[in-house]
Protein backbone atom coordinates (compact mmCIF):
# COMPACT_ATOMS: atom_id res chain seq x y z
CA UNK A 1 0.00 0.00 0.00
CA UNK A 2 1.49 3.44 -1.17
CA UNK A 3 0.64 6.36 0.83
CA UNK A 4 0.81 10.14 -0.29
CA UNK A 5 2.91 12.34 1.99
CA UNK A 6 0.19 14.39 3.88
CA UNK A 7 -1.51 11.06 4.69
CA UNK A 8 1.40 8.89 5.51
CA UNK A 9 0.77 7.13 8.90
CA UNK A 10 3.41 9.12 10.76
CA UNK A 11 1.42 12.09 9.81
CA UNK A 12 -2.10 10.77 11.37
CA UNK A 13 -3.42 11.63 14.52
CA UNK A 14 -4.65 9.01 16.93
CA UNK A 15 -8.51 9.14 17.11
CA UNK A 16 -9.92 9.03 20.18
CA UNK A 17 -13.53 8.01 20.31
CA UNK A 18 -15.35 9.72 23.48
CA UNK A 19 -14.72 12.86 24.82
CA UNK A 20 -15.42 11.73 28.56
CA UNK A 21 -13.05 11.92 31.66
CA UNK A 22 -11.23 9.04 29.85
CA UNK A 23 -11.39 10.55 26.36
CA UNK A 24 -9.35 13.25 27.71
CA UNK A 25 -7.03 11.99 29.85
CA UNK A 26 -5.73 9.82 26.79
CA UNK A 27 -5.42 12.46 24.78
CA UNK A 28 -3.16 14.02 27.24
CA UNK A 29 -1.23 10.56 27.27
CA UNK A 30 -1.05 10.60 23.74
CA UNK A 31 0.43 14.36 23.06
CA UNK A 32 3.22 13.37 25.85
CA UNK A 33 4.16 10.62 23.62
CA UNK A 34 4.25 12.97 20.55
CA UNK A 35 1.14 12.14 18.36
CA UNK A 36 -1.42 14.62 17.18
CA UNK A 37 -5.04 13.48 18.93
CA UNK A 38 -8.51 13.31 17.30
CA UNK A 39 -11.56 13.28 19.79
CA UNK A 40 -14.74 12.45 18.20
CA UNK A 41 -17.61 13.46 20.58
CA UNK A 42 -21.11 12.19 20.05
CA UNK A 43 -22.60 15.14 22.07
CA UNK A 44 -23.12 18.57 20.97
CA UNK A 45 -20.34 20.10 22.70
CA UNK A 46 -17.17 18.45 25.30
CA UNK A 47 -18.77 18.53 28.29
CA UNK A 48 -19.52 16.42 31.32
CA UNK A 49 -23.02 15.79 33.30
CA UNK A 50 -23.35 13.95 36.65
CA UNK A 51 -22.64 14.49 40.42
CA UNK A 52 -19.53 14.37 42.39
CA UNK A 53 -17.17 11.13 42.72
CA UNK A 54 -14.58 10.08 44.91
CA UNK A 55 -10.77 10.45 44.01
CA UNK A 56 -8.09 8.18 45.99
CA UNK A 57 -3.84 9.14 45.68
CA UNK A 58 -4.03 6.47 42.36
CA UNK A 59 -5.93 9.52 40.23
CA UNK A 60 -3.91 12.10 41.62
CA UNK A 61 -0.97 9.94 40.36
CA UNK A 62 -2.34 9.63 37.19
CA UNK A 63 -3.21 13.78 36.87
CA UNK A 64 0.41 14.55 37.72
CA UNK A 65 1.77 12.27 35.04
CA UNK A 66 -0.80 14.17 32.70
CA UNK A 67 0.31 17.50 33.56
CA UNK A 68 -2.90 18.25 34.93
CA UNK A 69 -2.42 17.95 39.33
CA UNK A 70 -2.42 21.37 40.23
CA UNK A 71 -5.69 22.06 37.97
CA UNK A 72 -7.45 19.15 39.51
CA UNK A 73 -5.95 19.81 43.21
CA UNK A 74 -7.35 23.24 43.08
CA UNK A 75 -10.84 22.73 42.39
CA UNK A 76 -11.12 19.20 44.92
CA UNK A 77 -12.39 19.03 48.43
CA UNK A 78 -10.23 17.45 50.96
CA UNK A 79 -11.65 14.97 53.54
CA UNK A 80 -10.94 14.28 56.60
CA UNK A 81 -12.23 10.57 56.97
CA UNK A 82 -14.03 8.00 54.74
CA UNK A 83 -16.68 6.91 57.73
CA UNK A 84 -19.19 3.96 57.24
CA UNK A 85 -22.39 3.87 59.37
CA UNK A 86 -25.20 1.28 59.83
CA UNK A 87 -28.19 3.26 58.59
CA UNK A 88 -30.30 0.81 60.78
CA UNK A 89 -28.94 1.76 64.23
CA UNK A 90 -26.05 4.20 63.40
CA UNK A 91 -23.35 1.75 64.51
CA UNK A 92 -20.22 3.00 63.13
CA UNK A 93 -19.17 0.37 61.05
CA UNK A 94 -15.42 1.62 60.29
CA UNK A 95 -13.51 4.77 59.99
CA UNK A 96 -9.90 5.52 57.97
CA UNK A 97 -8.66 8.72 58.26
CA UNK A 98 -7.46 10.71 55.07
CA UNK A 99 -5.19 13.35 56.42
CA UNK A 100 -1.55 13.25 56.69
CA UNK A 101 -0.90 9.62 57.94
CA UNK A 102 -2.80 8.76 54.89
CA UNK A 103 -0.92 11.07 52.58
CA UNK A 104 2.39 10.04 53.68
CA UNK A 105 2.04 6.17 53.06
CA UNK A 106 -0.16 6.75 49.25
CA UNK A 107 2.19 9.99 48.28
CA UNK A 108 -1.36 11.69 47.24
CA UNK A 109 -4.62 12.33 49.12
CA UNK A 110 -7.79 11.53 49.11
CA UNK A 111 -10.56 14.21 47.88
CA UNK A 112 -14.01 14.81 46.61
CA UNK A 113 -14.90 16.27 43.32
CA UNK A 114 -17.45 17.34 40.82
CA UNK A 115 -17.20 16.01 38.07
CA UNK A 116 -17.22 19.01 35.92
CA UNK A 117 -14.17 19.81 37.51
CA UNK A 118 -12.27 17.09 36.80
CA UNK A 119 -13.49 17.28 33.04
CA UNK A 120 -12.49 20.51 33.04
CA UNK A 121 -9.33 20.42 34.47
CA UNK A 122 -8.74 17.55 31.77
CA UNK A 123 -10.09 19.84 29.07
CA UNK A 124 -8.08 23.22 29.74
CA UNK A 125 -4.61 20.67 29.57
CA UNK A 126 -5.42 19.03 26.28
CA UNK A 127 -6.20 22.35 24.88
CA UNK A 128 -3.49 24.35 26.18
CA UNK A 129 -1.34 21.40 24.35
CA UNK A 130 -2.82 22.89 20.75
CA UNK A 131 -2.22 19.41 19.72
CA UNK A 132 -6.06 17.94 20.23
CA UNK A 133 -9.09 18.75 17.58
CA UNK A 134 -12.10 18.16 18.71
CA UNK A 135 -15.08 16.83 16.55
CA UNK A 136 -18.51 17.14 18.22
CA UNK A 137 -21.94 15.91 17.13
CA UNK A 138 -20.42 13.06 15.71
CA UNK A 139 -21.01 9.39 16.82
CA UNK A 140 -19.08 6.37 15.32
CA UNK A 141 -20.73 3.74 14.15
CA UNK A 142 -18.18 1.13 13.09
CA UNK A 143 -14.07 0.60 12.79
CA UNK A 144 -12.26 -0.19 9.68
CA UNK A 145 -8.78 -1.27 9.86
CA UNK A 146 -5.65 -1.38 7.08
CA UNK A 147 -2.08 -2.65 8.20
CA UNK A 148 -1.01 1.32 9.41
CA UNK A 149 -4.38 3.01 9.74
CA UNK A 150 -7.39 2.54 11.45
CA UNK A 151 -10.70 4.73 10.47
CA UNK A 152 -14.08 5.39 12.74
CA UNK A 153 -16.73 5.81 10.45
CA UNK A 154 -19.41 8.07 12.44
CA UNK A 155 -23.19 8.88 11.79
CA UNK A 156 -22.80 11.00 8.77
CA UNK A 157 -20.51 8.36 6.75
CA UNK A 158 -17.89 10.91 7.28
CA UNK A 159 -14.22 8.89 7.78
CA UNK A 160 -11.71 9.94 10.63
CA UNK A 161 -8.81 8.26 10.14
CA UNK A 162 -5.83 7.57 12.23
CA UNK A 163 -2.53 5.88 12.94
CA UNK A 164 -4.51 3.94 15.81
CA UNK A 165 -7.77 4.19 17.63
CA UNK A 166 -9.10 4.62 21.25
CA UNK A 167 -12.62 3.14 22.28
CA UNK A 168 -13.02 5.86 25.29
CA UNK A 169 -16.97 5.56 24.04
CA UNK A 170 -18.34 4.84 27.64
CA UNK A 171 -20.12 1.09 28.98
CA UNK A 172 -22.30 0.81 25.69
CA UNK A 173 -19.49 1.60 23.97
CA UNK A 174 -19.88 1.13 19.90
CA UNK A 175 -16.06 0.25 19.93
CA UNK A 176 -16.62 -2.64 22.37
CA UNK A 177 -19.71 -3.89 21.14
CA UNK A 178 -18.08 -4.39 17.00
CA UNK A 179 -15.11 -6.74 18.51
CA UNK A 180 -16.19 -8.05 21.49
CA UNK A 181 -20.48 -7.68 21.27
CA UNK A 182 -21.04 -9.39 25.34
CA UNK A 183 -24.24 -8.43 26.79
CA UNK A 184 -24.18 -5.68 29.92
CA UNK A 185 -25.05 -7.69 33.19
CA UNK A 186 -27.70 -5.61 34.62
CA UNK A 187 -27.81 -5.63 38.30
CA UNK A 188 -31.04 -4.39 39.36
CA UNK A 189 -29.54 -1.61 41.48
CA UNK A 190 -30.61 1.67 40.99
CA UNK A 191 -28.84 4.88 41.84
CA UNK A 192 -30.37 8.10 42.57
CA UNK A 193 -28.07 11.40 42.71
CA UNK A 194 -28.12 14.42 43.53
CA UNK A 195 -26.12 17.79 44.28
CA UNK A 196 -27.73 19.99 47.46
CA UNK A 197 -26.64 23.61 48.37
CA UNK A 198 -25.09 23.99 51.95
CA UNK A 199 -27.54 25.99 53.35
CA UNK A 200 -30.22 23.45 52.39
CA UNK A 201 -28.04 20.43 54.34
CA UNK A 202 -28.54 19.52 57.18
CA UNK A 203 -25.71 20.55 59.69
CA UNK A 204 -25.60 17.34 61.60
CA UNK A 205 -24.60 15.88 58.70
CA UNK A 206 -21.71 18.53 57.60
CA UNK A 207 -18.56 16.51 58.37
CA UNK A 208 -15.58 16.76 56.23
CA UNK A 209 -15.80 13.02 55.15
CA UNK A 210 -16.53 10.91 52.46
CA UNK A 211 -19.73 9.36 54.22
CA UNK A 212 -21.81 5.98 53.72
CA UNK A 213 -25.03 4.55 55.46
CA UNK A 214 -25.69 0.81 54.73
CA UNK A 215 -28.61 -0.85 54.70
CA UNK A 216 -30.33 -3.48 53.95
CA UNK A 217 -30.66 -3.91 50.20
CA UNK A 218 -29.72 0.14 50.24
CA UNK A 219 -27.20 3.08 50.89
CA UNK A 220 -26.58 6.26 51.11
CA UNK A 221 -23.67 8.46 50.56
CA UNK A 222 -22.77 12.03 51.11
CA UNK A 223 -19.48 14.51 50.85
CA UNK A 224 -19.04 18.14 50.10
CA UNK A 225 -18.09 19.58 47.35
CA UNK A 226 -16.95 22.86 45.69
CA UNK A 227 -15.47 24.12 48.71
CA UNK A 228 -18.11 22.83 50.53
CA UNK A 229 -20.43 25.02 49.25
CA UNK A 230 -22.35 22.06 47.73
CA UNK A 231 -22.88 18.37 49.04
CA UNK A 232 -23.06 15.50 46.84
CA UNK A 233 -25.99 12.99 47.63
CA UNK A 234 -26.29 9.36 46.40
CA UNK A 235 -28.97 6.74 47.54
CA UNK A 236 -28.68 3.33 45.84
CA UNK A 237 -31.24 0.94 46.40
CA UNK A 238 -32.76 -2.91 45.19
CA UNK A 239 -35.43 -2.45 42.38
CA UNK A 240 -38.57 -4.10 42.66
CA UNK A 241 -38.91 -3.71 39.06
CA UNK A 242 -37.00 -5.15 36.16
CA UNK A 243 -34.52 -2.43 34.97
CA UNK A 244 -33.22 -1.76 32.06
CA UNK A 245 -29.42 -0.06 31.64
CA UNK A 246 -29.54 3.80 31.62
CA UNK A 247 -30.44 7.04 33.09
CA UNK A 248 -33.86 8.95 33.93
CA UNK A 249 -35.31 11.54 35.56
CA UNK A 250 -36.03 10.33 39.41
CA UNK A 251 -38.85 10.66 41.65
CA UNK A 252 -38.83 11.64 45.66
CA UNK A 253 -41.68 9.11 45.82
CA UNK A 254 -39.90 5.93 44.43
CA UNK A 255 -36.43 6.61 46.21
CA UNK A 256 -38.68 6.87 49.66
CA UNK A 257 -40.85 3.91 49.14
CA UNK A 258 -37.23 2.30 49.63
CA UNK A 259 -35.83 3.83 52.72
CA UNK A 260 -38.97 3.12 55.33
CA UNK A 261 -36.37 1.17 57.84
CA UNK A 262 -33.42 3.54 58.18
CA UNK A 263 -32.94 5.51 61.34
CA UNK A 264 -34.21 9.23 60.77
CA UNK A 265 -30.36 11.02 60.78
CA UNK A 266 -29.95 9.16 57.31
CA UNK A 267 -33.11 9.31 55.99
CA UNK A 268 -32.91 13.10 56.49
CA UNK A 269 -30.64 12.42 53.20
CA UNK A 270 -33.75 11.44 50.81
CA UNK A 271 -35.85 14.72 51.69
CA UNK A 272 -33.30 16.93 50.36
CA UNK A 273 -32.96 17.01 46.67
CA UNK A 274 -35.28 19.34 44.64
CA UNK A 275 -34.38 16.91 41.69
CA UNK A 276 -32.84 13.52 41.28
CA UNK A 277 -31.01 11.74 38.20
CA UNK A 278 -31.80 7.98 38.56
CA UNK A 279 -29.37 5.41 37.16
CA UNK A 280 -30.20 1.42 36.36
CA UNK A 281 -26.50 0.38 36.93
CA UNK A 282 -25.04 -2.46 35.21
CA UNK A 283 -21.30 -3.95 34.86
CA UNK A 284 -20.03 -6.10 32.32
CA UNK A 285 -18.05 -9.71 32.78
CA UNK A 286 -14.08 -8.95 32.87
CA UNK A 287 -12.59 -9.69 29.39
CA UNK A 288 -8.96 -10.70 28.80
CA UNK A 289 -8.65 -9.14 25.22
CA UNK A 290 -9.13 -5.29 24.60
CA UNK A 291 -6.49 -4.72 21.98
CA UNK A 292 -8.05 -5.87 18.23
CA UNK A 293 -5.36 -4.81 15.78
CA UNK A 294 -4.60 -0.70 16.20
CA UNK A 295 -7.63 -0.03 18.18
CA UNK A 296 -7.89 -0.71 22.20
CA UNK A 297 -10.31 -0.11 24.85
CA UNK A 298 -10.04 2.29 27.64
CA UNK A 299 -12.09 3.37 30.86
CA UNK A 300 -15.84 1.96 30.67
CA UNK A 301 -15.46 0.82 27.29
CA UNK A 302 -12.89 -1.42 28.49
CA UNK A 303 -14.56 -2.70 32.12
CA UNK A 304 -17.07 -1.38 33.16
CA UNK A 305 -17.81 -1.33 36.70
CA UNK A 306 -20.39 -0.75 39.67
CA UNK A 307 -20.18 2.60 41.76
CA UNK A 308 -18.75 0.49 45.31
CA UNK A 309 -15.55 0.94 45.46
CA UNK A 310 -15.61 4.85 43.72
CA UNK A 311 -12.74 3.50 40.80
CA UNK A 312 -15.07 4.18 37.82
CA UNK A 313 -13.07 7.36 36.35
CA UNK A 314 -9.56 6.44 38.58
CA UNK A 315 -9.38 3.36 36.98
CA UNK A 316 -9.81 5.38 33.24
CA UNK A 317 -7.22 7.93 34.36
CA UNK A 318 -4.86 4.91 35.27
CA UNK A 319 -5.45 3.40 31.18
CA UNK A 320 -4.73 6.19 30.14
CA UNK A 321 -1.57 6.85 32.34
CA UNK A 322 -0.41 3.41 31.43
CA UNK A 323 -1.12 3.71 27.63
CA UNK A 324 1.10 6.35 27.02
CA UNK A 325 4.01 4.66 29.24
CA UNK A 326 3.23 1.43 27.03
CA UNK A 327 3.85 3.46 23.75
CA UNK A 328 7.26 4.99 25.42
CA UNK A 329 8.83 2.60 26.69
CA UNK A 330 8.21 -0.12 23.18
CA UNK A 331 9.16 3.37 20.83
CA UNK A 332 12.53 2.21 18.83
CA UNK A 333 14.32 4.23 16.69
CA UNK A 334 12.35 4.44 13.84
CA UNK A 335 8.86 5.12 15.89
CA UNK A 336 5.96 3.61 17.59
CA UNK A 337 5.69 0.30 17.60
CA UNK A 338 1.83 -0.11 18.33
CA UNK A 339 1.56 -3.57 18.17
CA UNK A 340 3.48 -4.19 21.04
CA UNK A 341 2.62 -1.49 22.69
CA UNK A 342 -1.42 -2.12 22.72
CA UNK A 343 -0.52 -5.19 23.71
CA UNK A 344 1.81 -4.36 26.93
CA UNK A 345 -0.84 -1.50 27.98
CA UNK A 346 -3.52 -4.62 27.88
CA UNK A 347 -1.16 -7.22 29.82
CA UNK A 348 -0.66 -4.28 32.19
CA UNK A 349 -4.16 -3.60 33.08
CA UNK A 350 -6.31 -6.47 32.56
CA UNK A 351 -6.61 -8.19 35.88
CA UNK A 352 -6.34 -5.11 37.46
CA UNK A 353 -9.15 -3.77 36.19
CA UNK A 354 -11.21 -7.20 36.11
CA UNK A 355 -10.45 -7.10 40.18
CA UNK A 356 -11.84 -3.64 40.38
CA UNK A 357 -15.10 -4.64 38.80
CA UNK A 358 -15.34 -8.19 40.72
CA UNK A 359 -14.30 -6.35 43.79
CA UNK A 360 -17.01 -3.81 43.63
CA UNK A 361 -19.53 -6.32 43.11
CA UNK A 362 -18.61 -8.02 46.26
CA UNK A 363 -18.10 -4.12 48.40
CA UNK A 364 -21.61 -3.98 47.18
CA UNK A 365 -23.37 -7.24 48.94
CA UNK A 366 -21.10 -6.24 51.78
CA UNK A 367 -23.08 -2.77 52.12
CA UNK A 368 -26.53 -4.29 51.08
CA UNK A 369 -26.00 -7.08 53.60
CA UNK A 370 -29.03 -7.89 56.20
CA UNK A 371 -30.04 -10.50 58.46
CA UNK A 372 -26.84 -12.63 60.21
CA UNK A 373 -25.14 -11.16 57.15
CA UNK A 374 -25.66 -7.51 58.38
CA UNK A 375 -23.86 -8.24 62.04
CA UNK A 376 -20.67 -9.99 60.13
CA UNK A 377 -20.57 -7.02 58.19
CA UNK A 378 -20.54 -4.85 61.12
CA UNK A 379 -18.02 -6.90 63.30
CA UNK A 380 -15.35 -6.94 60.69
CA UNK A 381 -13.28 -3.74 61.24
CA UNK A 382 -13.74 -3.32 64.81
CA UNK A 383 -10.97 -2.20 66.40
CA UNK A 384 -8.91 -2.20 63.28
CA UNK A 385 -6.15 0.78 63.20
CA UNK A 386 -5.88 3.06 60.03
CA UNK A 387 -2.36 1.42 59.65
CA UNK A 388 -4.17 -2.13 58.95
CA UNK A 389 -6.74 -0.47 56.71
CA UNK A 390 -4.14 1.11 54.94
CA UNK A 391 -2.38 -2.12 54.29
CA UNK A 392 -5.80 -3.31 53.26
CA UNK A 393 -5.88 -0.63 50.55
CA UNK A 394 -2.61 -0.94 49.65
CA UNK A 395 -3.20 -2.96 46.16
CA UNK A 396 -5.47 0.25 45.14
CA UNK A 397 -4.22 3.50 46.31
CA UNK A 398 -0.50 2.37 46.05
CA UNK A 399 -0.36 2.55 41.51
CA UNK A 400 1.73 5.11 39.86
CA UNK A 401 3.24 5.85 36.64
CA UNK A 402 6.64 3.95 37.86
CA UNK A 403 4.32 0.73 38.67
CA UNK A 404 1.71 1.29 36.13
CA UNK A 405 3.62 -1.54 33.47
CA UNK A 406 4.76 -3.95 36.29
CA UNK A 407 1.76 -6.23 36.38
CA UNK A 408 2.27 -7.47 33.14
Amino acid sequence: MTSSPSTAPAALPVIVAGGGIGGLAAALALVRQGFDVTVLEQAAEIGEIGAGIQLGPNAFHAFDALGVGDKTRARAVYTDHMVMHDALDEYQVGKIPTGEAFRQRFGNPYAVIHRVDIHKSLLEGAVETGRVKFVTSTRVERIEQTDGTVTAIDQHGHRHTGVALIGADGGKSVVRTQYVNDPPRVTGHVVYRAVVEKEDFPENLRGNAASIWVGPNCHLVHYPLRGGEQYNVVVTFHSREKEEWGVTDGSKEEVQSYFQGICPKARQLIELPKSWKRWATADREPIGQWSFGRATLLGDAAHPTTQYLAQGACMALEDAVTLGEALRVTQTATGHDWDKALDLYQRSRVARTARIVLSAREMGRLYHAKGVERLVRNDLWRGRSPERFYDAVEWLYGWNVNNCLAAH
